[in-house]
């Protein structure tokens, strides 16, 4: 590989006390400014993680005398940590899904008292780990933001600070079997199964109200915020829940664990997961418009570049962070880094979207590497806007 000069590992991050509890990174997250990198501790493998003592910390690139093995900040969780999303404008709010269920909000300039909100266990909460969350702009209020999570119970639920220390469920969504869309042949449930486990989220750049859901069953659903029809669910709820889902997609073999909307188009989508393909996606047709083996284990995470409409990243289960430039080939990573020596598994990866040549990645060691990007991956090509075009109308056909 001739091109390996064009990434470096700029920093290697980690907590020894969750490391000594073999705790994963199971999630990363760049705050508002960029210059703070955030990770959460938990487990991803099977077992019973509610009440896993696990870690939040988070590491200031920026400040003068980084210690890679002390975080500037650090909270305790009483249960593991699955997912991670700091605040869209407030750089030091972060919001997190537990293995229990909750969804918490933490302040880490706050680091003695950093619990800002939380669901609490309630009617209202997941009932299952929530495996993304994700801030959504309000409506009505741009600088007003809610958090949405998703979860392996079928639900899809939106939250706001209310009082005190409390999340309140605000809107809901619930996925059942007899309630998804008939485009394509999908297993028949067993009986009483009819929940529909939700893995990933991604929002449309374009459109704020549209959102793909990944699946425990491997197949990606094109969902609407604006649905109006009732969830058949007999759920308990403080709110009516309702149906998203308006579109199906042909399935992965295997359950999905990523899924990334293009910036730059609105109609293209990757997703990733346990078959160890990445999808590209047209939202226009069921089937995939390519199909790429990266791993003959699990993928675990997969972004489009914030700046490269044509570059994506993927980290495997064989210990690899591969970045693809579909301009150079469709077939292969333009360059694949090792993140972990012994090939465990790498399980998140996030762009930097302010300081655009960085790229994190947590994994099962429990530390976190920052790549360093040279400019080919953050400068766009003469004909990149072009190419994606094309590549999207090749799917329309």
């Amino acid at each position: 590989m001739n091109s390996l000069w064009k990434v470096a590992c700029l920093h290697t991050l980690g907590y020894p006390p969750a490391q000594g509890q073999g705790l994963h990174v199971t999630s990363v997250s760049w705050n508002s400014t960029g210059s703070v990198v955030a990770c959460a501790y938990g487990r991803l493998d099977d077992g019973d993680w509610s009440t896993l003592k696990s870690f939040v910390c988070a590491w200031n690139l920026d400040r003068r005398g980084l210690n890679p093995r002390q975080p500037a900040a650090v909270v305790e969780v009483p249960s593991a940590v699955m997912c991670l999303a700091f605040h869209p404008t407030q750089p030091s709010q972060i919001a997190g899904g537990l293995y229990s269920g909750e969804v918490l909000v933490w302040d880490m300039s706050r680091p003695e008292d950093p619990l800002l909100w939380r669901t609490g266990l309630t009617d209202d909460t997941h009932t299952d780990p929530v495996y993304q969350v994700v801030w959504l702009p309000e409506p009505r209020h741009s600088h007003h933001f809610r958090v949405l999570s998703v979860a392996t119970d079928g639900k899809v639920l939106l939250w706001q600070g209310a009082g005190p220390g409390q999340l309140q469920l605000t809107e809901g969504f619930a996925l059942v079997v007899q309630q998804l869309p008939r485009n394509t042949k999908l297993k028949k449930p067993q009986r009483g199964e009819t929940e529909v486990g939700t893995t990933a989220v991604a929002f449309s750049s374009f459109d704020p109200s549209l959102f793909i859901l990944g699946t425990e069953g491997g197949f990606p659903l094109k969902c609407s915020l604006a649905a109006e029809e009732a969830a058949l669910k007999r759920m308990p709820s403080s709110v009516p829940l309702r149906a998203p889902a308006q579109f199906i997609f042909s399935p992965h073999g295997g359950p999905i664990y990523s899924v990334s909307c293009s910036p730059f188009h609105r109609n293209l989508f990757l997703s990733a997961g346990t078959d160890g393909h990445v999808h590209l996606y047209s939202m226009l047709q069921a089937q995939p418009l390519t199909s790429l083996q990266l791993s003959h284990k699990y993928l675990f995470a997969v972004r489009w570049s914030p700046v490269r409409p044509l570059v994506f990243a993927a980290a495997s289960g064989e210990g690899e962070v591969q970045l693809f430039d579909l301009q150079k080939s469709s077939q292969k990573p333009t360059v694949s880094i090792k993140q972990t020596q012994d090939e465990s598994p790498v399980y998140c990866l996030e762009f930097n979207r302010h300081q655009t040549q960085l790229l994190a990645a947590g994994d099962a060691k429990g530390t976190v590497k920052v790549w360093l990007l040279s400019t080919e991956f953050t400068e766009q090509g003469p004909r990149e806007a072009e190419d994606l075009e094309q590549l999207a109308a090749e799917v329309a056909i």
